[in-house]
């Protein structure tokens, strides 16, 4: 899509660059997240959470595109992702009385990665802006 936006519908090459770097993530994400669960497919306590994880990172293109007036707001599209997976933790909360390690590790380091991504994007950081354009040529 990038590339369409460049070429065909002449919209500015940095903004399209920029933003490529959040599907990335979101790539990055979902396959780490996965590829862990995969190798904890014993552990149904791991297993679990570790693909709702997976999951709710998927959202994240559909919460991008809630039509939002204000883009400030469109910016926070990943708040949705997190509240998904706080529901994962208040469900652990109510059953189990406590919150599982699996939360515990990967909500942080998720928010750490996603507040890096739209930083970056928003900041169109240089070093990033090389990669986008050795991957769209």
């Amino acid at each position: 899509m990038p590339r369409y936006r460049i070429h065909q519908l002449h919209q500015n090459a940095d903004t399209s660059l920029s933003f490529l770097i959040v599907p990335f993530f979101d790539m990055l994400c979902f396959s780490t997240f996965l590829a862990l669960a995969i190798y904890w497919r014993k552990k149904p306590e791991f297993h679990r959470r570790l693909i709702l994880i997976a999951s709710c990172g998927l959202t994240a293109a559909a919460f991008g595109r809630f039509p939002f007036s204000d883009a400030v707001l469109s910016r926070f599209f990943y708040v949705g992702v997190d509240l998904l997976i706080l529901l994962g933790m208040a469900r652990d909360l109510i059953v189990i009385r406590r919150v599982h390690q699996v939360y515990v590790y990967a909500l942080p380091l998720l928010i750490i990665g996603q507040a890096s991504a739209i930083f970056i994007s928003i900041h169109k950081a240089p070093f990033w802006m090389k990669i986008a354009h050795a991957i769209l040529g």
